[in-house]
């Protein structure tokens, strides 16, 4: 069970490298605009607050792989940054998009059931 909890979380922790790169480099870019449902007058105007959401992004991926690199002894860090991405995942579902439930806040429920429960 352990296995698969850390791969989940391994899997949550670059699916959070991915929102990064989308959000800091991509997010004026075809991949960018096209993702997230933006004209490039949109892109271009909320350029810098999507380059502090992914640098977010980057620091709850940042703490997953830390809790990773602990072992079993970094099982308290995967826990606490499960949490931030599930309730970060359920807010950005009641408030911008409901997709974000299902891409953000239902893979990082399972991993946290997974830690858990290992």
């Amino acid at each position: 069970m352990a296995i698969a909890a850390n791969v989940l979380v391994a899997l949550v922790a670059l699916l959070h490298l991915y929102f990064l790169v989308l959000e800091m480099f991509l997010w004026d870019k075809p991949k960018g605009m096209k993702t997230f449902g933006n004209t490039a007058e949109q892109a271009a105007a909320t350029k810098v607050l999507a380059a502090n959401q992914g640098l977010y992004n980057g620091f709850l991926a940042s703490g997953l792989i830390w809790g990773l690199s602990l072992g079993g002894a970094g099982d308290s860090i995967k826990i606490f940054f499960l949490c931030c991405i599930v309730v970060a995942g359920l807010y950005g579902a009641a408030t911008a998009s409901r997709k974000i439930l299902f891409v953000q806040a239902l893979p990082a429920a399972v991993a946290l059931a997974l830690v858990l429960l290992a």
